[in-house]
């Protein structure tokens, strides 16, 4: 039985984890984190999640429940995970991030930490998603290159942070490598005024902010007389969640290093 913690408990995202640990048979909820000083540290994290009293009490740090746990799932900011991957490296944890947003900088620190502890790190924790990925990887080798522009337009709740989405510079990326490209160099994530008409490599991005949207992507592969679009919709946090909690069973057989939920899904 995986022993779970989460960070970030009181959040909607924290909520839907603690949800999916108790439909999971292979987990169990060992803890909870809320930021430090918070009122809600105390309070049962089942009634915090609204299924009722778990009899696990949310703390304000790692440090109280640093004996309870086998695995933090952590989706909240880039800086406070990287912190709480200091102390999971310190305590001989295991880790599965879902925060997005990371600078190049931030990357590069959540990945020395790859030889002091195993970590799951993804920017969607979807199976769906993930496996939109392989599909991505396929229709870009035979597409890419024989006149297809490529477009990837996203869209989530208008309390999203970050954009693009981890999810969609993921895509991006996917396909990029797939054509021998580079976001970095073929990128295109504005446009505004006159722009000129786009170049046949690059990778455009859009995005849209709004409402209640949970998360939705579209990779379009489009040429004269047709188009190709590959889509990804999800309709609750709840396939994230389940993702990111069998991601955590399966690192925690796992020995130092960096894995993708590609590595949980045998992808």
């Amino acid at each position: 039985m995986t022993r779970i913690a989460i960070v970030g408990v009181a959040g909607r995202m924290g909520r839907t984890l603690v949800n999916a640990v108790q439909q999971d048979a292979g987990a169990t909820l060992a803890g909870g984190v809320v930021e430090p000083g918070s009122s809600l540290a105390g309070a049962d994290i089942g009634e915090l999640a609204g299924v009722g009293k778990l009899d696990v009490r949310a703390v304000d740090s790692l440090a109280a429940i640093v004996d309870d746990f086998d695995v933090l799932i952590d989706f909240t900011a880039p800086q406070v995970t990287l912190a709480n991957l200091a102390f999971c490296a310190e305590h001989g944890k295991r880790m599965v991030i879902g925060t997005t947003g990371l600078s190049d900088d931030e990357l590069a620190a959540l990945d020395s930490f790859a030889d002091k502890l195993p970590m799951v790190f993804a920017p969607n924790m979807s199976v769906g998603v993930n496996l939109t990925l392989k599909l991505l990887e396929t229709a870009a080798r035979a597409l890419g290159d024989e006149g297809y522009d490529i477009e990837v337009i996203e869209a989530h709740h208008r309390h999203k942070v970050d954009a693009p989405s981890g999810t969609a510079l993921k895509m991006g990326e996917v396909v990029a490598e797939s054509l021998g490209r580079t976001l970095k160099e073929h990128g295109v994530f504005e446009r505004v005024g006159q722009c000129g008409p786009r170049s046949d490599t690059e990778i455009g991005f859009a995005t849209v902010r709004a409402g209640d949207i949970v998360g939705e992507h579209t990779v379009m592969f489009a040429t004269e007389g047709e188009r190709i679009e590959i889509t990804h919709k999800a309709s609750s946090r709840m396939t994230f969640a389940r993702g990111a909690v069998r991601a955590a069973r399966w690192v925690a057989g796992q020995g130092n290093g960096r894995y993708g939920m590609q590595d949980v899904l045998g992808l």
